[in-house]
């Protein structure tokens, strides 16, 4: 008798689904290294890792816009993770990331300790809350360089030392968009810090726009070598969430605008 195949569980699911958010456009396959890793932590065959993944691309606006149909066999057990992240992505996320943490037989103070090494004496729901909002932001990091291929957006650049996820609106002023990955472009420190501060930003053809501030100094030479020739230039485009246009809209009323003002 063929024994009968291990339904998934919720923990299960909810892993996969981390991992899906996180993988580079096309690496969804059993060959990739951290579906390997993945399949190691919850017993499970790389190959069976790997058709959930292609379950969870079914479950994606993104695809279905495009008319990619994906894996829909079985789609039904995880479109409800996609629906709960899509309410709800703080609390999914921060629960996936204390799962996989306690599957590797670690805490998350241990796993993420080079992010939480200014916060040891904060006590309570305080910590709780300073602990969450780390490893939220490290996780959309991965998600957002993951979409773009682990290049910036603006000079190809693709040493990740050097790469920030620039949040569009910025994480502070729209919670439940803060997780979002249309509100994240992959950008080197230069000009995250530039499109941060307004003195730059992507208009709704994702065209890079320049500030009146960051024109007049069109005469130095630093502006020859690190601006030049990037006005109205299009962002090199990520392989799958766009940046959305009224987030980009958003940045330029309320950042750029007022820098210009």
């Amino acid at each position: 008798m063929v024994e009968k195949a291990k339904l998934w569980t919720r923990e299960e699911l909810i892993l996969a689904f981390n991992l899906y958010l996180k993988l580079p456009f096309g690496k969804l396959d059993a060959k990739t290294r951290e579906v390997q890793e993945l399949a190691l932590i919850i017993g499970r065959t790389a190959g069976a890792v790997s058709m959930r993944l292609n379950n969870f691309a079914a479950c994606d606006p993104f695809h279905q816009q495009r008319g990619i149909i994906g894996l829909v066999g079985g789609k039904k057990q995880c479109q409800p993770i996609w629906d709960e992240f899509s309410k709800n992505k703080e609390s999914l996320i921060f629960e996936s990331e204390q799962i996989l943490a306690e599957k590797q037989h670690q805490t998350l103070e241990t796993k993420y300790i080079d992010l939480l090494t200014d916060i040891g004496d904060l006590k309570g729901e305080t910590k709780i809350k300073a602990v969450k909002t780390r490893v939220n932001q490290n996780v959309f990091r991965q998600i957002v360089i993951a979409n773009y291929s682990c290049k910036c957006a603006i000079t190809g650049i693709d040493i990740p030392e050097l790469l920030f996820a620039s949040h569009i609106i910025p994480w502070a002023k729209n919670e439940n968009e803060r997780l979002n990955p249309e509100n994240g472009i992959c950008l080197s420190s230069l000009y995250d810090a530039a499109f941060d501060r307004g003195l730059i930003a992507i208009n709704e053809r994702y065209e890079i726009i320049f500030s009146s501030d960051l024109k007049k100094k069109n005469k130095e030479s630093y502006f020859d070598k690190y601006f030049a020739g990037l006005e109205n230039c299009s962002l090199i485009m990520p392989k799958k969430y766009l940046p959305k246009k009224e987030f980009l809209q958003f940045h330029i009323d309320e950042i750029f605008a007022k820098r210009n003002h």
